[in-house]
């Protein structure tokens, strides 16, 4: 069987003081730093391997438990999950909310999320939607997708982090007076966000209307994704999408629920039909070595070591 979607926690909708500034420009959080330089890691060979974390529940810092025989890193990209866009009924604008637990990773980045950068692994933060009729493919105007392109971008600078990744899930569309998804909305939103950070990660969880709204008066923003991925866990599926095959992954696993042979299976697929990402959700707390090497054994030749 696999998952549908995600069995998550759901992120409250939560604005936080700090979600306050960015969306109504106030100063950013003092003493906020940028990203340092990461450390040299081992040169690893093979697919970009991904990892989701609910941080509701576990700590992100757990992606940076893994590592290979050499010493290399077993995952590279850490995904925070989640943050929302949510919908303010007295302004009708739409603005990025982060949940305790979120705010709580950001606001100590330092020991959060400075340690896995330094080793050498990106941390982007997942938006999802919150139920309040503010989605990814619904900005009514040009000038409402950059307002919130520019808090996204904001929040990547001020706690440094190395990306977006976006999840058009439970936005539910026409809650609160909202508009129903339009054409124009999220090639707006894509075409802010890579203008406003140039170098850094834009990934598209491949799901939900904005995902199927690439393109509008003749602009196509697919070509501006790092990344796109398979949303259903245990299966394999090709995002339909026009990019090379070395920035998608097929595969989708859940860490202590897909099977290992399948997550194994999966990973031999990857290699062996050559697409360069291999995404993974729900890295928990536990020793899940034997999870991971599953994988890492096909991806990179490789067992994988937990340290706590």
């Amino acid at each position: 069987m696999f998952t549908p979607v995600r069995r998550r926690m759901r992120t409250a909708a939560l604005a936080l003081s700090a979600v306050a500034a960015l969306a109504f420009g106030t100063t950013a959080t003092p003493g906020a730093a940028a990203a340092p330089a990461p450390a040299p890691a081992p040169t690893k060979q093979g697919p970009t391997s991904v990892a989701y974390v609910e941080v509701n529940n576990n700590s992100i810092l757990n992606v940076g438990k893994y590592t290979l025989a050499d010493g290399g890193n077993a995952f590279d990209v850490a995904v925070i999950f989640a943050a929302n866009i949510n919908y303010d009924t007295g302004t009708k604008a739409a603005y990025l909310s982060f949940n305790e637990n979120v705010q709580r990773v950001l606001d100590n980045a330092a020991t959060e999320i400075r340690p896995l950068q330094q080793k050498g692994i990106k941390v982007v933060l997942s938006v999802l939607g919150n139920h309040q009729g503010a989605g990814f493919a619904n900005f009514p105007t040009e000038q409402a997708a950059s307002a919130f392109a520019k808090q996204l971008s904001d929040t990547v600078a001020e706690y440094g982090l190395d990306g977006i990744d976006f999840d058009d899930e439970y936005a539910e569309y026409g809650n609160n007076g909202t508009g129903q998804p339009n054409d124009s909305s999220f090639v707006h939103l894509v075409t802010a966000l890579r203008a406003n950070m140039p170098d850094k990660i834009i990934s598209l969880y491949n799901i939900g209307p904005a995902a199927s709204r690439l393109s509008y008066g003749g602009v196509d923003v697919t070509s501006t994704f790092d990344y796109a991925w398979n949303p259903y866990y245990g299966t394999w599926q090709v995002p339909g999408m026009a990019l090379p095959k070395s920035k998608l992954s097929p595969a989708a696993v859940e860490i202590g629920r897909t099977a290992q042979s399948t997550a194994a299976d999966f990973a031999r697929r990857t290699v062996g039909e050559g697409y360069g990402v291999y995404l993974t959700y729900n890295l928990d707390g536990a020793d899940r070595s034997a999870d991971v090497s599953a994988f890492t054994r096909e991806l990179y030749g490789s067992d994988a070591d937990y340290t706590p």
